[in-house]
């Protein structure tokens, strides 16, 4: 009786850990009303390579943290090129 109930708080510890892990990570229509821009807009950047991403099957997915650092990167591209 222990044991299973010890097995129950493990499931629901890993479950809640794993949601919490997901929040972080977005599918295309999520990174694209982020973004405030078309899906299209999100898989033609995808195509030349200019977001991070990863897939998952033939899903791609975007971890926030990389996108938020992404869109610090291009803010000081922008930057750099107006003060040139």
């Amino acid at each position: 009786m222990l044991n299973r109930h010890l097995a129950g708080n493990e499931n629901q510890e890993v479950g809640s850990r794993m949601k919490v892990d997901n929040s972080h990570v977005m599918t295309v229509k999520e990174l694209s009303d982020y973004l405030k821009v078309h899906p299209s807009t999100v898989y033609r950047q995808l195509k030349r390579g200019q977001l991070p991403a990863f897939k998952v099957g033939s899903d791609w997915r975007f971890n926030i943290e990389s996108i938020d650092r992404w869109r610090l990167e291009q803010d000081s591209f922008g930057v750099a090129e107006a003060n040139s």
